[in-house]
C-alpha cells in the first residue's frame, strides 16, 4: 500500500509540474503573437484546407484572391501551411508592401510551413494560434477545408454572433463547397431557434472574389 501511495503522490508531482510548465508555453505562445502582431495594418485572415493540390480551382483562387487583397494594401494572415494557407500566403508575397503571415503549430502530418511567409511564428497550441489568426484581421475568408477549416468558421462566427469581435466581416468562399452546410444551418439551426434568422446575415457565401476585395 505504501509503494501504491507513493507512485500515487510521484504521480501527482509530475502531471503538477507538467502543468506548470504547459502555463509558461502558453504565456510563451501569446507574448510572442502579441508583440509580433500588435503593430501590423489593415489584415485579412485567409483559411482552408492543408490537402489543397496546386492545380485545384480553389488554390488558385485564394492565391489570387491574395494578390487582389494584397494589392489594395492588405497583410494576409495564414495558418502558414500547405494548401490553401500556402496559396494564400503565395498570392501576398507578390507584394512587397504588404506582409504575407504564416501562423504554424507543429503536427504529426500536414503542416510543413510553406516558402511563401514573410513573417512566420510558430504556435505549440492551437487555442493561441487561432485567437492569433482573428484577432488582427478585419475580414475572415473561409475556402473548402476539413475539421480544423469548419472549426475556424464556426470559431469566427461565435466570435461575432457574441460581439467578442466587431466590425468584422466573414466571408465562405465555394458555393458548390458549402451550399448544403449553409442550408443545415438555416433549415435546422434557424427553423429550430438554435439561432436567429439575422445570424444567416453573418456570412457571405459567395465565387465573386471581386466581391470580396470590394
Amino acid at each position: 500500500m505504501k509503494k501504491r501511495a507513493d507512485l500515487s503522490k510521484r504521480y501527482v508531482k509530475d502531471i503538477k509540474s507538467a502543468d506548470v510548465w504547459s502555463v509558461f508555453k502558453i504565456i510563451a505562445d501569446f507574448v510572442k503573437g502579441f508583440d509580433e502582431l500588435g503593430e501590423l495594418g489593415p489584415s485579412v485572415t485567409i483559411f482552408g484546407s492543408a490537402r489543397t493540390d496546386h492545380n485545384d480551382l480553389y488554390y488558385k483562387e485564394a492565391e489570387n484572391l491574395s494578390f487582389m487583397l494584397a494589392n489594395r494594401g492588405f497583410n494576409i494572415i495564414t495558418g502558414g501551411g500547405p494548401g490553401i494557407m500556402e496559396a494564400a500566403n503565395k498570392g501576398a508575397s507578390q507584394n512587397e508592401n504588404v506582409e504575407s503571415i504564416g501562423l504554424n503549430i507543429d503536427l504529426p502530418f500536414e503542416q510543413v510551413t510553406n516558402p511563401y511567409a514573410t513573417k512566420e511564428l510558430n504556435f505549440d497550441y492551437f487555442f493561441s494560434r487561432k485567437v492569433m489568426l482573428v484577432k488582427y484581421s478585419m475580414a475572415y475568408v473561409i475556402f473548402p477545408g476539413g475539421f480544423g477549416t469548419l472549426d475556424e468558421l464556426f470559431e469566427a462566427l461565435t466570435l461575432v454572433q457574441t460581439r467578442k469581435v466587431t466590425g468584422v466581416k466573414i466571408f465562405v468562399v465555394g458555393v458548390e463547397f458549402y451550399k448544403s452546410l449553409l442550408e443545415f444551418i438555416e433549415n435546422q439551426l434557424v427553423a429550430n431557434n438554435m439561432i436567429d434568422v439575422e445570424d444567416l446575415h453573418m456570412i457571405r457565401l459567395t465565387d465573386d472574389l471581386q466581391c470580396v476585395v470590394d
